[in-house]
């Protein structure tokens, strides 16, 4: 009889967790786990539900047990206005549940861990940049969660060096989709933004700063075709990719395409005295595309026309 892989997703409620686990659940060849705080809010078949705290040992020891694949988007996230206000929460319980998950991954002898790590370690540039470009010097409000990155990737390298397990790293860009948070509060850029142009009646639409820092945005569905690639292709033990749209989008173009795919008719005004994070970068995507054959295929105007009619659908106005 043939093994069927048991795939456990960490932070199923969460935006790239939730759009995982609705993934993988039309799957028939796997066994599907999720790992959520508290009872998920949300139905979704063939799926085997598990309530865990992650920050705590023997719940993680509990949830990896006959664990063939994690894939771990836990993760404690929130905008701009946290990062240069209160760095400080992206650090200690990420910090924390990822350790716990690589060490319970080498003590149950799980075949592969993915991680999703992400760019806030790299420099502004205007040029694309590739995974050999961290240059060890991060930016000041970064400074927290970036050397957190850094410590936990270092970490999946040591372990994948103990030759039980294998890791994935992906050094995601601004991932944007359906499920993402849309709260002015705790949303990033993207989501905050379609939140403001889906609700104006007549605007303008206030945007943070300048407005020419750049981003490079990729649909959700993008980063796990890649996390699928990766379960079925890595051979190596320790592989780390950029995983992003590879173009630089300035903020203010992001805020005129949401607002032409939304129809209305809205201004956009600037203030100056928001948080901002003054940075611009895209990345080079060419050691994925070569190992993993992957490459982006959603169209960034079909992912905002996409993402805006899922939030007109599940009645978020």
């Amino acid at each position: 009889m043939t093994h069927r892989q048991r795939v456990l997703v960490c932070g199923a409620t969460g935006f790239i967790g939730r759009n995982t686990v609705e993934h993988l659940s039309r799957r028939t060849d796997i066994d599907l786990v999720a790992v959520v705080h508290e009872k998920p809010e949300f139905d979704c078949p063939n799926v085997e539900w598990i309530t865990a705290d992650l920050t705590k040992q023997e719940d993680v020891a509990r949830a990896l047990y006959n664990i063939d694949i994690v894939i771990q988007a836990a993760a404690t996230t929130s905008g701009a206005g946290d990062i240069v206000n209160r760095p400080y929460i992206h650090t200690a319980d990420n910090a924390v549940m990822n350790s716990h998950i690589f060490r319970s991954a080498y003590d149950q002898n799980v075949g592969q861990v993915v991680f999703f790590s992400c760019t806030v370690m790299y420099p502004s540039s205007e040029i694309a940049l590739r995974e050999e470009d961290f240059t060890g010097e991060i930016a000041p409000h970064y400074f927290g969660v970036g050397w957190t990155k850094v410590y936990l990737e270092k970490m999946a390298e040591f372990y994948a060096g103990l030759g039980r397990t294998k890791y994935t790293v992906l050094r995601h860009s601004n991932i944007y989709g359906p499920h993402d948070k849309f709260d002015l509060e705790r949303s990033h850029m993207f989501g905050a933004t379609v939140t403001k142009v889906m609700t104006a009646q007549d605007g303008p639409i206030v945007v943070w700063g300048e407005g020419e820092e750049a981003r490079d945005l990729l649909y959700v569905d993008d980063l796990i075709d890649c996390v699928k690639r990766a379960m079925e292709r890595q051979d190596e033990p320790f592989a780390l990719y950029n995983i992003g749209y590879g173009e630089a989008f300035p903020v203010k173009e992001v805020v005129s395409r949401i607002i032409a795919a939304s129809g209305k008719e809205l201004e956009m005004e600037f203030d100056r005295s928001k948080p901002t994070l003054k940075t611009s970068l895209f990345l080079d995507c060419s050691r994925a595309q070569a190992a993993l054959e992957w490459r982006p295929t959603t169209d960034f105007n079909d992912g905002v026309k996409t993402t805006l009619e899922w939030y007109q659908a599940s009645d978020l106005i």
